[in-house]
């Protein structure tokens, strides 16, 4: 049987003040972490405040679960954590 498949989701709602809290916590958590990528709005005149990570996941669930309660304990960042099963 293989292991879950498990994304998280984050929405950072002012990456200006809380980007280097979630890195912190990203280096942290960096070997559970084997996809990362990253989305705002961005143009010649302007760079969204707002942003969202996508996660993928490996190394079990504890340590994802230590990483979501974290980065939910952060004002204005949400995390949710999806788990795929086979």
């Amino acid at each position: 049987m293989k292991d879950d498949h498990l994304i998280m989701a984050v929405h950072v709602t002012d990456r200006l003040t809380k980007a280097s809290q979630v890195q912190a916590l990203l280096t942290e958590y960096g070997c559970n972490i084997k996809t990362r990528l990253g989305l705002h709005e961005t143009g010649p005149d302007a760079c969204s405040p707002n942003g969202i990570l996508i996660l993928e996941l490996v190394n079990g669930a504890e340590a994802c679960n230590e990483l979501l309660q974290k980065l939910n304990a952060i004002d204005e960042i949400e995390a949710k954590l999806v788990t795929f099963s086979h």
